[in-house]
């Protein structure tokens, strides 16, 4: 089985690349965010890989970086995805930024993925093993854009819910945007008891 090859990029194509290792041109198929990631390189680079085998091919798929690998592990353990839908939500999405979508339950920003479509979609939102992946994944970007919620110690019962949360093992943004949810839920003058019940429900989702 093949881990990873290290050699240099000699041609790209729709869906994948051929890699250079020696003179021996692996055929790898990868995501638009790992093509972008090697092109115009002309330097030895290192492309992980993970190797599928079925009953009449045997195919490599190639990774700029260990983050996405691990992403696409745990995409093709979904019903349905697959290795090339897996390829198709990596080529629009960061592994960042996929569990933020996930752990937020963001099914609009999955099912806009072109090629994907909603009922994908929802079952990679609602897949246990997904949700699972993505806790302690689900950072804010550097420029806030599509960052999950973080709440103000102003914000009285709900700060104090977060950080009950936080100190059970709950990562804070996962947490912050959990009982955002269910302050948005439950309304105006919940209770600190309630918040913390319902987000860890929230959490176990």
């Amino acid at each position: 089985m093949i881990g990873q090859l290290r050699g240099r990029l000699d041609s790209t194509h729709d869906g994948g690349c051929i890699f250079d290792v020696n003179g021996v041109g692996y055929l790898l198929s990868c995501s638009r965010k790992t093509l972008d990631a090697l092109a115009g390189k002309d330097v030895v680079q290192r492309m992980l890989v993970e190797t599928r085998v079925s009953q009449d091919a045997i195919t490599l798929y190639g990774f700029a970086d260990a983050a996405e690998r691990e992403a696409f592990r745990a995409l093709i353990e979904v019903k349905t995805v697959g290795p090339q839908k897996a390829l198709i939500i990596l080529s629009s999405l960061t592994p960042d930024g996929l569990a933020r979508a996930i752990a937020g339950k963001e099914r609009k920003r999955l099912s806009e993925v072109k090629g994907l479509g909603a009922a994908t979609a929802n079952r990679v939102v609602d897949e246990p093993a997904m949700q699972k992946w993505a806790v302690g994944r689900a950072t804010p970007e550097a420029d806030g854009e599509g960052a999950l919620p973080t709440l103000t110690p102003e914000q009285g019962a709900e700060a104090d819910a977060v950080s009950a949360l936080v100190n059970l093992g709950w990562k804070q943004p996962l947490a912050a945007a959990a009982i955002a949810r269910v302050a948005k839920r439950l309304g105006d003058g919940a209770t600190l008891d309630a918040l913390i019940r319902d987000g860890l429900k929230e959490m176990a989702r």
